[in-house]
Order: structure tokens, then sequence, then C-alpha cells
């Protein structure tokens, strides 16, 4: 007997069909899925371990990479040591013979005293014709110790043996020293005799000089050099520099605390300093006893990357660095008298040692530069020769 279906049930028969096709094809699609995750996968494990291989080849490649350039920066390190060496062992040659040199510099000086007899105001400072050396060379390099703070002075008194420490850039008690042997002996720089001065000091520019201190304080919106007799503790003397503060900018780009840098030589007391006119320093020759500025030069030496300075005999050397810290340079070399250029000059290099000079301090008597360096006391002794007059 043959049973028919009724249209309820023809429906429902034909839903569930429906739904029985669809759960078939999601059954499909999901192991298509799965079969897609597990490529998936199997691929992402590979990625990673071609990845880390190659970041194993890196890290040696980086590995080699860091032996070589230390053994680079050894060589480097060896080359400049010999260049050092080799600076301080081959003097510059002359462009005359010695014969023609001497009498060059005869009739020179005798040019010199006649012309001075006239006026010195058109032919220079008188003093010249006693001072005509020039640096030839960094003969030596003493490091004695590292006190006190990263900027600073250490200077001696061409005329004693007593050695003086400005610590730091803005302070009121300098310390002094019997000797640089007492000074190098010293555990401290509170280890020496403190002289409490009568006001503080700006920047790392100042000097000492036939038994006094000299230095410049920022008061009442000016500078002023302030003159201090050493044996009696007293203030003697005082001025107001004669440039407007708000017209006065740092003399040394990469020390940018001193506003006026003090040099004692053979010839006298030297102020270095620089204005917004000009973007290189100037100079001013300084009565040591009135501090009354007797004459002023543009060096034409430029006051960007310039550290520190010296004057030696009437002559500025500017020692040029790089903000970070390289090898130190004499670039720019000015004579007051017009005796030497930067051309006859010979290119001085400073040993790379910290940083870069906070000050460079000349001493007539030894023919020795008194250096402070990132806080490091040094001592450059110098090869001198005899001007060639032009």
């Amino acid at each position: 007997m043959e049973l028919k279906l009724t249209s309820g049930q023809y429906y429902y028969q034909g839903l569930m069909d429906y739904l029985e096709n669809r759960f078939i094809a999601i059954e499909d699609r999901m192991l298509v899925w799965h079969e897609q995750a597990n490529r998936y996968n199997a691929e992402l494990k590979d990625f990673k371990k071609q990845t880390a291989k190659f970041i194993d080849t890196l890290n040696q490649e980086h590995s080699n990479l860091r032996q070589e350039l230390g053994g680079t920066g050894v060589r480097a390190d060896r080359v400049e040591r010999e260049l050092d060496y080799i600076e301080t062992q081959n003097l510059a040659r002359p462009c005359v013979t010695q014969a023609d040199r001497m009498v060059d510099m005869d009739q020179g000086l005798k040019m010199v005293n006649e012309r001075t007899k006239g006026g010195e105001e058109n032919y220079g400072y008188s003093g010249v014709a006693d001072c005509v050396n020039i640096i030839s060379s960094i003969q030596s390099m003493k490091i004695l110790k590292k006190m006190g703070s990263p900027k600073g002075l250490w200077t001696k008194d061409a005329r004693s043996s007593q050695v003086y420490v400005f610590n730091g850039t803005s302070e009121d008690t300098l310390y002094q020293f019997s000797s640089v042997l007492d000074f190098s002996g010293s555990s401290g720089v509170g280890r020496g005799r403190p002289i409490r001065l009568p006001s503080r000091w700006t920047g790392s520019g100042g000097a000492v000089f036939n038994g006094y201190a000299y230095y410049v304080t920022d008061g009442n919106g000016e500078l002023q050099l302030i003159k201090y007799d050493l044996a009696n503790g007293t203030m003697t003397d005082s001025a107001v520099f004669p440039v407007e503060l708000a017209n006065q900018r740092p003399v040394y780009s990469l020390n940018p605390e001193t506003a006026v840098d003090l040099a004692a030589d053979n010839l006298g007391l030297w102020a270095l300093y620089a204005t917004r006119e000009s973007e290189s320093i100037n100079l001013a020759k300084m009565d040591p006893d009135s501090l009354d500025t007797e004459k002023t030069w543009d060096t034409q030496c430029p006051r960007e990357n310039a550290e520190a300075a010296f004057v030696v005999c009437g002559t500025v050397y500017v020692v040029y660095n790089t903000r970070v810290a390289s090898r130190s340079r004499v670039q720019c070399v000015f004579d007051v008298n017009d005796m030497v250029t930067n051309e006859e000059a010979p290119l001085l290099y400073f040993p790379r040692r910290f940083g870069a000079h906070s000050s460079l301090k000349y001493n007539p008597q030894e023919e020795q530069i008194y250096a402070w360096d990132d806080g490091y006391q040094i001592l450059y002794k110098l090869s001198m020769k005899r001007k060639l007059l032009v």
C-alpha cells in the first residue's frame, strides 16, 4: 500500500534536506579552513626558523664588525700617537737658511726699534724687541692628576713657585699650593690654602701675574676686572671692562661661561673678548697696574668652535675643537706686530685626551702651558724658535 505525503510533510522534508546540505557545505568549508590554518602554521614555523637564522647571522656579523671597529680604533690611536711623536720630533722647516734667517731677524729688530722711536701707535707693540719667540712644537705632555670640577683653571705665577687653582666657573675662593709638586701630591682642591676673594669670578679666564690675581666678575649689569693682592689679601683695584654687557658675547663658543679670558706672557697682561658686532675674537693690551686698556686689535680668528687661547710674546694662539670633543688644535694665530702669519706658524695639535680645554695658561719663565681638560690638570712643554720677520 503506497503512502502519500501531505504538503506539510513535503515542506518539512525539503527543509531537512536544505539544512543537511548547508551543514555539509559548512563542514567542507571548515575542513578547507583547517587545512589552510595548518598550512599557514607550517609556513609561519618555517618563517620563524628563517628569521632566527637571519638574526643569528646578523648578530654574528655585528659581533665581527664590533671587533673590526675595535681593532680599527686601536690602530687609529696608535697612528695618532705616532703622529704626535712625529710632530714633536720633526720641527717645521724654515723657508730660508738659518744664516739668512738671523740676518733678517737682526735687520727686522733694527727696523722695529727705529719705528718705535717715532711712536708705537702705527707700528705695533713696542715690547717686541724683547720678545721674538714663536712656538715651533709641543715638546711633551704630562698629566698631573684629576681634581675638582670639569671646568676651571690652574696656573703659576712666573715670578714664584706657587700654584693657584680656580676651581669651577663661578666661585669666590681660589686655592694656593706652594709648588707644582705640592699640588700634584695633594688629595684634593681643599688641601691648598684657601684665599677668599671679594667677589665671585665668572668663567675660567682668570690669571695670576706678578703677585696679583686678576679675574672677571659679573655684577650690577656690567663686567668688572678685579685686581687682588695675593700677599696682602686685599683688592687693590677694579675697573669696568670697556665693552657693554649687552654687547658682550662669550669669547669661545665651546666655553660659553667665559666672557673675558685674561692672559699673561713676557710682555704683560692681555684680555681676549668678543662682541656682537663681529664673529671674531678681539685682543686688548691691559695695563696691569691701573687696568686701563692700552690698545685693542681684531684678531680675525673666529670664535666659532674655539675652546681656549693663550698668548706668547704678543702672539695669540687660538685653540679649536668640535662639539663632540676631538683633538685640540691651534688653527688661528695673530701677532700684534705682524711678525707671524697663519701661513708661517706651525700647525700645532694637542695630543687627544679627555674632552676640551676650559683654560690654557702660558708660563713664560718655564715655557709651559698649564691646561685644564675635563677636570684633568695637564702640563704642555713647548719648543720655541725665533720669529721670522716679514
